[in-house]
């Protein structure tokens, strides 16, 4: 695999740490700025790459020409042609720049992959934790005082006579972690891609990281956002950190090699920077990709499914990195199917089903959508507990909840627990427990949403 990369910046350097990106050498008088041909990807040989090699490889083909015109022995004309591959071989390789061939990265994954866990001294180590450190508490990007950061207003998209997204209303602040939850083709992708400005809404409006939405601010949008998809959509044959000076350049960025460290540094993957990414883990994989998205220092991220596929470890990291997101003030679009991630990471949810059916923070739409209840279990059922229940405050209604289990429903829980416990004790209940009832993001998730959509619409 080829050595090209080294250490990346000056503590870095001091300390031995591996470089990131390419490590492009002073010029030297005479120097070409880029190499005439390139070795190919596939097969061998070389391929012109600037202007100059495609003027020797078109003289070569006409004298190619000529001489066959010319020259009428077989023997002669094979002479001829294997004298003229070998001239183009001959200037290809002496005309070409140092490219590693990302054939042999492919075929080193396997060592890569297995290899033994790198050795480093206390002073590499604490240049990695610094950098990270740096990475995680950088100054927050805010958008302007009062403003928010994505505003929608009666979003609509259909495609021919279906209607992926229909009347869609809602707001999301910076610094933010806004969830979007719902069924499959109930249109959380559609919406990304809307807001990404990748396809044009069918009618509505909408304000993304403070720009108008319309096809004229498509590109000052997209400076500022940035999105990662469910497919990482990595190129497998090339490393890491190639992979981001890739995506680096198609953004346009300057202070390329400081971005790219940095976003390394943020998903913990400095050392897995020459690694191939067709040998990494999915869970790896998605970091990558996170790491991509925070090339351009985006204001809005949009994340669909991070988690999607991943085991719990690497579940539990892509988490912590959403968190420090937030801390550096990064407004976050995440779209989800865990449930209980969205309960724990979102500030506020939104559940659609084509349309918008609620919004609003967990514990609200519990509240919004169940009455307050205490969950009481008894060793035996208790002989007329509606005697029992009937004469304790604050309880408004209560039904059976399996065998010496009772669910009341209750006013305040915190006021009708005390009472309710003296009630059961007077009427001689072993009491096992006595506990408020909390709805999961999933009751109310279930409550809201009885349709498969995808399936309706097959």
């Amino acid at each position: 695999m080829s050595t090209r990369w080294v250490a990346v910046l000056p503590a870095v350097e001091s300390a031995g740490l591996p470089r990131i990106v390419p490590a492009m050498p002073p010029p030297e008088l005479g120097s070409r700025s880029q190499p005439w041909f390139v070795r190919r990807r596939y097969g061998v040989g070389y391929r012109p790459l600037a202007w100059q090699g495609w003027v020797i490889a078109g003289v070569l083909v006409a004298a190619t020409i000529v001489l066959l015109a010319v020259v009428h022995a077989s023997t002669a004309r094979i002479i001829v042609v294997l004298a003229l591959v070998a001239v183009y071989t001959a200037v290809g390789w002496r005309l070409s720049g140092e490219r590693q061939d990302v054939g042999d990265a492919v075929e080193e994954a396997p060592a890569v992959a297995a290899r033994e866990p790198v050795e480093r001294t206390p002073e590499q180590v604490a240049v990695i934790a610094r950098l990270r450190a740096e990475a995680w508490t950088s100054p927050p990007r805010r958008g302007p005082t009062g403003d928010d950061a994505i505003i929608v207003e009666g979003l609509t998209k259909r495609f021919g006579e279906r209607t992926a997204l229909g009347d869609v209303s809602f707001s999301v602040g910076w610094g933010e972690v806004f969830g979007f939850l719902g069924p499959n083709g109930a249109g959380k992708t559609t919406t990304v891609r809307t807001l990404g400005t990748l396809i044009a809404p069918s009618a509505g409006s909408a304000v993304v990281a403070g720009i108008p939405l319309s096809p004229e601010n498509a590109v000052a949008i997209r400076s500022r956002i940035a999105i990662m998809p469910e497919a990482p959509g990595l190129y497998a044959r090339l490393t890491v950190a190639e992979n981001l000076e890739f995506f680096a350049g198609l953004y346009g960025l300057a202070d390329v090699r400081t971005r790219i460290e940095q976003a390394l540094a943020t998903v913990n993957l400095v050392e897995r920077a020459d690694d191939p990414c067709s040998s990494l883990s999915k869970g790896l994989k998605q970091r990558v990709a996170i790491a991509r998205a925070l090339l351009s220092d985006p204001r809005v991220l949009f994340l669909d499914e991070p988690t999607s596929g991943l085991d719990p470890v690497a579940s539990r990291e892509v988490h912590e990195l959403i968190a420090a997101l937030r801390q550096r003030g990064v407004t976050i679009f995440l779209t989800t199917h865990r449930l209980e991630e969205a309960e724990r990471m979102c500030d506020r949810v939104a559940i659609l089903n084509t349309t918008l059916r609620t919004v609003g923070r967990p514990d609200e739409l519990r509240e919004r959508l169940f009455a307050q209840s205490l969950a009481v279990t008894t060793v035996a059922p208790l002989d007329a507990p509606e005697r029992v229940f009937a004469g304790v405050p604050g309880v408004d209604g209560w039904h059976p909840d399996g065998a010496g289990g009772y669910e009341l429903t209750v006013s305040d829980p915190r006021a009708a627990a005390p009472a309710l416990t003296r009630a059961l004790v007077a009427a001689g209940a072993d009491v096992i427990s006595i506990g408020e009832r909390r709805h999961s993001l999933e009751d109310v998730y279930l409550e809201l949403i009885d349709e498969d959509v995808e399936a309706s619409r097959s």
